[in-house]
């Protein structure tokens, strides 16, 4: 059942249901055994919009494949939190974590505490759908809204230590929100984060707010009423801002390929590109 989810929510329904087609493919980055249930009947007709808006037929594709990208993006931040996990980061903190699974499908060292932080509706939705299944790690869900006042207590309430090394996981969130609730969660998030914890996240540029590339898939996005809002070409500045040391890398770099990608990687100050960034950003 999704009416229960806004917008938002249901964008995080696609993006499972592209799991759930990776995880059948032969040559995959990751298997997630329940992208399937979490995506649910809307997820695939989701998907099926969004890849008609975006590649039609009978046209060349003037774009990165979304299932390659979102794939990597996963691998990407897969590994990113289980090697922090393996070192002196024992809190990962997902931020608006949608229907992701990796509490129940990575295994984590015993000292790791996950915490989700999503809407109530989108946390309800995923227990009803997860319903049997047993996370491989301390798990708390808190229910709050990251835009809105009062989840930094809920959150410690829950256990989180903020003077202990933490990673925090902004996937696929800061596109659909205003430039000004991106640098106040940026800035939240510095408050309860100890010096050497990380930020890892995805973010476009501004040419992917605007590219008649991409027009199909804004439109939908739009029209579900979840337009993407913003962009930055510096994601380095934007992290330095709230004293955070950034790395970035685009999908096709080193780090970021794992033999999947088809398409160029333009350099940094080629213009008019679209672009997406993964991010890990250090709390000084």
């Amino acid at each position: 059942m999704t009416e229960t989810m806004d917008a938002v929510g249901r964008t995080a329904l696609l993006t499972a249901a592209m799991r759930a087609l990776e995880s059948q493919r032969p040559d995959r980055l990751y298997t997630d055994p329940y992208a399937r249930d979490l995506c649910g009947d809307e997820g695939p007709k989701l998907l099926d919009e969004v890849w008609g808006a975006t590649f039609p037929p009978h046209r060349r594709r003037a774009m990165p494949d979304s299932l390659d990208v979102n794939a990597i993006r996963t691998r990407f931040f897969d590994d990113l939190l289980q090697r922090a996990s393996l070192g002196r980061h024992s809190q990962i903190v997902s931020a608006a974590s949608g229907v992701d699974s990796r509490p129940y499908r990575l295994e984590w060292a015993q000292k790791v505490c996950y915490f989700e932080i999503d809407r109530p509706s989108v946390l309800d939705y995923k227990q009803r759908r997860l319903a049997g299944a047993r996370p491989r790690v301390a798990h708390r869900m808190i229910p709050a809204d990251l835009t809105a006042p009062g989840w930094e207590r809920r959150l410690e309430e829950a256990g989180y230590d903020a003077t202990a090394p933490s990673v925090w996981l902004l996937e696929g969130v800061l596109p659909y929100l205003h430039e000004d609730e991106v640098h106040r969660l940026l800035q939240r998030i510095r408050t309860l984060t100890a010096t050497g914890s990380l930020v890892a996240g995805d973010l476009v540029n501004a040419e992917a707010l605007t590219s008649a590339h991409a027009r199909g898939q804004l439109d939908v996005f739009a029209r579900w009423g979840c337009p993407w809002r913003f962009g930055t070409d510096a994601p380095e500045t934007l992290f330095e801002r709230h004293r955070f040391t950034a790395e970035v890398v685009q999908p096709g770099d080193e780090g970021a390929h794992y033999g999947r990608w088809r398409d160029p990687v333009c350099p940094r100050d080629v213009p008019g590109v679209r672009r997406i960034f993964l991010v890990c950003a250090e709390r000084r």
